[in-house]
């Protein structure tokens, strides 16, 4: 008999990538529902029901393809979905608005407890404050580079001075313009005389630089791990995508070991890394993405990266 529990995709309109593991769902014949918590009203309907019914959720979610039983999901694929803003709104409005869509379709979904989760959103929140990746990390026994978090100018100063080469991290991607022009938060090189009294006004991260030869992106799905060498010879090497070479490798077995222990801390089904190759082969840490981007990856190296995403969200359990 088949089993017609559907696959729930929540993300935005154009996701190539979301769009690479719904056609290995299909290859598979499982039911895919894709929606975006943008498209409530119409396009996007939740009926849930609490207390009264057999099970601790029922009801259903619909859209204008789709009708879904929430008492029936396998899993979820929480990738890149879109928050509505209802800028046709007054500002009050729209802030009341915006948060009964968040605690209503988002605690609705939140409170299912049958279908595997890829990632669930409050543990992806968790998992994305990086003090928190440092130390875990560290305690993992991986190889952490000296980080400072400080609003303190003067501790700022003498960290910078006390390294031969630092940089500056922004402690989470937050979409920002400056002068309606978009801005995006790379590493960027700091100096002691750069850091200024505007420092006390929000925590910083500096970073002392490894003496890299090479970075790695290592993404994580259940147990299957992707490690990709990136040869760039840039300081961030998101920079510029078409300076990028790829090389396949394989992970040393104890820093496998770590990163795999490291989702499991957080309680995530899947993660990208980035590591960096030191002079000497080490390896060390740079950051965790709970929810990062892979798909270029696949198509340049031609692993088989949507097939594991769909393979375990077929599974409907960690692998």
């Amino acid at each position: 008999m088949t089993d017609e529990r559907p696959v729930l995709v929540a993300t935005e309109a154009d996701d190539l990538t979301a769009d690479m593991v719904i056609t290995e769902l299909n290859r598979r014949h499982i039911p895919v529902a894709r929606f975006d918590p943008a498209d409530i009203g119409a396009d996007l309907t939740v009926s849930a029901r609490f207390g009264n019914c057999p099970a601790p959720v029922a009801g259903q979610l619909r859209t204008p393809s789709r009708t879904v039983d929430l008492a029936r999901i396998r899993s979820v694929y929480w990738r890149r979905p879109v928050w509505p803003i209802f800028d046709h709104l007054g500002a009050d409005d729209a802030r009341f608005a915006a948060a009964q869509v968040r605690y209503g379709l988002g605690g609705t979904l939140y409170a299912l407890d049958g279908p595997l989760w890829i990632n669930h959103p409050l543990r992806n929140n968790a998992a994305d404050y990086k003090p928190a990746q440092l130390a875990v990390a560290r305690r993992l026994g991986l190889t952490v580079p000296p980080t400072l978090v400080t609003n303190d100018p003067d501790e700022a100063r003498s960290f910078t001075a006390a390294h031969h080469r630092v940089i500056f991290k922004t402690l989470r991607w937050t979409p920002y313009q400056r002068d309606g022009v978009p801005v995006t938060g790379w590493a960027d090189p700091v100096t002691a005389a750069e850091i200024d009294e505007s420092v006390r006004t929000t925590p910083h991260l500096f970073q002392a630089v490894v003496d890299k030869v090479a970075d790695l992106r290592v993404l994580v799905v259940g147990r299957a791990v992707f490690a990709v060498r990136i040869e760039s010879g840039m300081l961030d090497w998101r920079r510029d995508y078409s300076a990028l070479t790829y090389t396949v490798v394989d992970l040393p077995g104890r820093v496998e070991k770590a990163l795999l222990a490291c989702l499991a801390h957080f309680g995530l089904g899947s993660g990208s890394f980035d590591l960096a190759v030191g002079r000497d082969g080490d390896l060390w840490w740079l950051e965790l993405n709970p929810n990062g981007q892979w798909g270029w990856l696949e198509e340049a190296t031609g692993l088989a990266m949507s097939a594991a995403f769909a393979e375990l969200l077929t599974q409907g359990e960690a692998a």
